[in-house]
C-alpha cells in the first residue's frame, strides 16, 4: 500500500495549523471594560507553612476556593473604568499537624466555625471600589471593609505598559511593604515587581512576573514576616478583547534563624486565577 506524498506546500500547511503564530509588531496592551458588565473569575488559593522550633516542627495547610466577582459600574470617554470588587462563594480549610481539619463552604447550611465568621459576613457585598485607567493604575481606591496584605497575588489590578509591547518588553512596578514582628522590630521593605512579555501569540500576551526585595534585612525575624510577599508567577491576556486571560503565582521559600539558631520557617503557596463567565446586566 503506497502512502500519499506530503508535499511541501501540504507540510506548510499543516506546520501553521499547529505552530501559534508569534506576533512580532508591537501590541498595545489595554484593558477595555464596558459598563455594567460582570467578571466573574474562580480563585484557588493553597498553602503550606511549615515551622521548627526548639526541634518541634508543626505544619499549617490552608486551601481557599472562592469566586470573585469585578462590576464595573462606569467607564468615561478615555476607558477609566470605575469597578466594584465583591466575592460570591467560597470554601475555605485548615489542616494543623497536631490539632486536624476545620473545613467550611458558604454554599453549606448549618453554623460557621467562629474563625470563619467575619469572612461569611464578606460575601456578596462590595468588598472595594477602584478607578482605574485603562492600563490599570490605580487613580482612587476605597475599601469598604478591611483588606488583608495581598499574598502570593499580585496588585489587585496587573498593570500593563504604557508603550507598545513586543516580546521581551519589560516594565516593573514599586511597592513598600510594612513587615513587622509583634513586640518585636518593625520596618518599611522596599520591593519591585518586575513584568516582561514572554511571548505573543494568537491573540495572547504571556507575561512573566518576579518580586525583587531591594530594601537589605540582615534580621531573620523580620525575612520571615515577608515571605508570603515574594512571589513569582505568569499572566495571560487577551490582547483584542483587553482582560486577563488566567493569572497564576507562587512561592517556596526558606527562613532559618527566625526564633532561634535551630529554627526554621518554610512558607510554600500557589495561585490560580480563572475566568468563570463575562455578562452583561
Amino acid at each position: 500500500m503506497r502512502l500519499p506524498r506530503v508535499t511541501l506546500a501540504t507540510a506548510l500547511v499543516l506546520l501553521a495549523v499547529r505552530v501559534p503564530a508569534e506576533t512580532a509588531d508591537p501590541v498595545r496592551l489595554r484593558y477595555r471594560f464596558e459598563p455594567g458588565e460582570k467578571i466573574v473569575m474562580d480563585v484557588a488559593h493553597r498553602a503550606l507553612t511549615e515551622t521548627v522550633i526548639g526541634g518541634t516542627k508543626q505544619a499549617v495547610e490552608t486551601a481557599t476556593d472562592s469566586t470573585k466577582v469585578w462590576t464595573v459600574v462606569a467607564v468615561d470617554a478615555t476607558g477609566r473604568a470605575t469597578i466594584e470588587h465583591s466575592v460570591d462563594d467560597v470554601t475555605m480549610s485548615s489542616r494543623t499537624s497536631d490539632k486536624g481539619e476545620t473545613r467550611w463552604s458558604s454554599r453549606d447550611e448549618g453554623p460557621v466555625p467562629p474563625d470563619y465568621e467575619p469572612v461569611r459576613q464578606s460575601l456578596g457585598v462590595p468588598l472595594s471600589r477602584l478607578v482605574i485607567d485603562a492600563t490599570g493604575r490605580v487613580i482612587e481606591r476605597r475599601d469598604y471593609k478591611p483588606t488583608p496584605p495581598s499574598n502570593t497575588g499580585d496588585l489587585m489590578v496587573v498593570p500593563l505598559p504604557d508603550e507598545p509591547a513586543t516580546v521581551g518588553t519589560e516594565w516593573t512596578v514599586p511597592q513598600e511593604v510594612v513587615v513587622e514582628v509583634p513586640n518585636g522590630p518593625r520596618r518599611a521593605v522596599k520591593t519591585r515587581l518586575r513584568y516582561r512579555v514572554a511571548s505573543l501569540r494568537d491573540g495572547v500576551a504571556t507575561i512573566d512576573v518576579d518580586t525583587t526585595v531591594l530594601t537589605p534585612l540582615d534580621d531573620p525575624r523580620l525575612e520571615s514576616r515577608l515571605l508570603e510577599r515574594i512571589w513569582d508567577g505568569e499572566v495571560e491576556f487577551d490582547v483584542a478583547r483587553g482582560r486577563l486571560l488566567s493569572r497564576s503565582t507562587g512561592v517556596d521559600r526558606r527562613v532559618v534563624g527566625f526564633s532561634g539558631p535551630e529554627s526554621s520557617v518554610r512558607y510554600k503557596a500557589s495561585l490560580e486565577e480563572t475566568p468563570v463567565e463575562a455578562s452583561t446586566r
